[in-house]
């Protein structure tokens, strides 16, 4: 009985009980969304560092210790240094410059000899390995986000490079151009961000890593093996994501709150002679509370489903449009939003629940 009552109440005032839904699903919609571009984004910078298939990576004094976008403040004779330890095979210094222009992106300027020697070669879907300075070779993703192909000409630091080659993604950087032209660029002749190494066995990274630090003026370089380089790549060792997610949540929860305490206390000024024919009926403080409070909860449940199913539409959408935005799918995600989407209905609906119990049934039935 109590269901139908309440499911009559809802269906009586369409507009507003589907403003709550609609608020609500923007709540979930909001932390899917965010959380999954955030979490791909941060699981794609990973897969793309472990696919160049190096053992260790040394970073420059001061680098941050999962994003070595610093500039180019390392002498590039560090990579002799470190090519001359036992174990290593070979050494690669990468320059690594943050591009604004659009998107937020970082560019690689790499030696393309000592860069495919850590791991698998570039494979070529388009054209070839560079030929001259001004070339560039960039990913599938972005050729195809922006049809690109090869011979093409892009724009890169605010300057014209021809596309030798498109190759397959997962390499760190999704653009690239040689060592030499980046260093230039940056104002960073015989620098580099970043030094790869590849070794004999990926066991002995380990000890490579402390022969490293051993190195005279080398013990105040950031210095990981790519294994535990990308264990340390998640959300939770990123502080700045951290903040950000909860933010988001935090802002997410008050939407919440407000459109059910909106939708609630309305219902319940509106309701007040009914109310009082409940009371008057023998229904209790409990039952009042407990059928408003199911009420918030229907509209959170339909506001999940909404929103929920808008965040897939949308993940779907932005893997068409934009391949080089990553979307994360993670199912855990959309529990702990239903979750909050939950807590803030009912938070938003206590109010409203206790004064309608609170309210005293003569003065409900004489309320016109």
């Amino acid at each position: 009985m109590m269901n139908s009552m309440i499911v009559a109440n809802l269906v009586y005032r369409p507009i507003r009980s589907m403003i709550s839904i609609v608020a609500i699903a923007l709540e979930v919609t909001l932390i899917l969304l965010i959380v999954w571009l955030s979490l791909g984004m941060l699981k794609d910078s990973r897969d793309r560092q472990a696919g160049i298939g190096a053992d260790v990576i040394v970073l420059p004094p001061g680098s941050s210790n999962l994003m070595g976008v610093t500039g180019a403040p390392a002498p590039i004779k560090v990579a002799d240094i470190i090519a001359k330890l036992p174990h290593v095979v070979r050494v690669s210094p990468v320059v690594m410059q943050i591009s604004t222009a659009g998107n937020v992106e970082v560019i690689y300027g790499i030696d393309l000899d000592s860069f495919q020697a850590l791991g698998a070669p570039f494979r070529y879907l388009q054209g070839g390995p560079f030929q001259g300075p001004n070339d560039a070779i960039v990913d599938d993703f972005f050729a195809h986000s922006k049809h690109v192909k090869a011979g093409d000409t892009i724009e890169i630091l605010n300057n014209k490079f021809r596309v030798a080659g498109v190759v397959e993604h997962g390499k760190g950087a999704r653009k690239f151009v040689p060592l030499k032209t980046l260093q230039e660029l940056s104002g960073a002749q015989g620098k580099a961000s970043a030094f790869y190494a590849k070794l004999d066995s990926p066991a002995n990274a380990d000890q490579v890593v402390e022969e490293i630090r051993q190195v005279p003026g080398m013990g105040s370089y950031v210095i990981r093996s790519m294994r535990e380089y990308l264990s340390m790549m998640t959300a939770s060792n990123v502080p700045a994501l951290s903040i950000f997610i909860n933010i988001v949540i935090g802002i997410s929860l008050i939407i919440g709150f407000i459109a059910i305490f909106q939708a609630m206390y309305t219902a319940v000024m509106e309701r007040t002679r009914e109310i009082g024919i409940l009371k008057s009926m023998g229904a209790s403080k409990f039952y009042i509370v407990n059928a408003i409070l199911r009420e918030a909860v229907i509209l959170a449940i339909g506001g999940i489903i909404v929103g929920v199913t808008v965040s897939l539409a949308a993940r779907a959408g932005i893997a068409q449009r934009a391949p080089t935005l990553p979307v994360e799918l993670d199912w855990s995600w959309v529990g702990r939003a239903a979750l909050i989407a939950v807590v803030g209905s009912l938070a938003g609906a206590l109010y409203p629940a206790f004064k309608a119990a609170q309210k005293d049934p003569i003065e409900a039935l004489a309320y016109e």
